[in-house]
């Protein structure tokens, strides 16, 4: 088997294992077959657990293949079904910084209605009547050559809502291959899910994780200044 890359393990218990996503990494399988975080995950448990069999994780939560940045899993089958409701409920607040093309406003509450195209796998501004409601708001963080940089509240997790929802308005992320026509070839998608708050599942007491934002282009470019 090949060499397993590592994984930055945040915080661990019992119940609930919280993570760093490295970027290009798919969550779970697809259709590519490259090696998925969930498998990497599965075996440092195994491994440090010397578990025989099978490993329970609950994935409760995603993040698209080519973002970064905190996840958190389920040790237990309890813990899974008690985060899913939790996220199902709106509970559970997840933070993102971005970088777009563009000089958006200081700060604004987005609302869209999204859905999403099963043969592209691209999701798209629709009607009330046919889409899922998409809920965001950001606030501005810093602009330089012709860049934004953002924090977003993630209020409805929509498949590629952020990344949708501005360059619908265009303001596409930098390097997103999807929905930036002038993509630089090469780059990252500069899109990382830098905090996340949820209930312990077991403890019900707050947990809120935290990460400093990437130090790669186009995040770097704001550490500069």
């Amino acid at each position: 088997m090949e060499k397993l890359p590592e994984i930055n393990i945040i915080y661990e218990d019992n119940h609930l294992l919280v993570v760093e996503k490295p970027i290009n990494i798919p969550v779970q399988e697809d259709d590519s077959k490259d090696l998925d975080l969930i498998t990497i995950i599965k075996c440092y448990l195994k491994d440090k657990y010397k578990k025989p069999g099978n490993v329970y994780l609950g994935m409760v939560h995603r993040l698209d293949r080519p973002v970064g940045g905190i996840m958190v899993f389920a040790k237990t089958s309890k813990a899974s079904s008690r985060l899913s409701e939790e996220i199902r409920k709106k509970e559970v607040k997840k933070k993102y910084y971005a970088v777009l093309c563009g000089c958006v406003k200081d700060s604004d509450v987005l609302r869209d209605y999204l859905v999403k195209d099963n043969k592209t796998n691209n999701s798209y501004v629709t009607t009330k009547d046919k889409g899922k409601e998409a809920i965001l708001e950001y606030v501005r963080l810093d602009y330089m050559n012709n860049y934004s940089l953002i924090d977003v509240n993630l209020i409805t997790g929509r498949s590629h809502q952020i990344r949708v929802q501005f360059a619908s308005r265009g303001y596409p992320l930098y390097g997103d291959y999807r929905y930036n026509k002038k993509v630089d070839m090469g780059s990252n998608i500069a899109l990382y899910a830098y905090m996340l708050e949820f209930t312990h599942p077991t403890l019900k007491k707050k947990m809120c994780f935290k990460l400093d934002m990437p130090n790669r282009y186009p995040f770097n470019l704001f550490k500069e200044k």
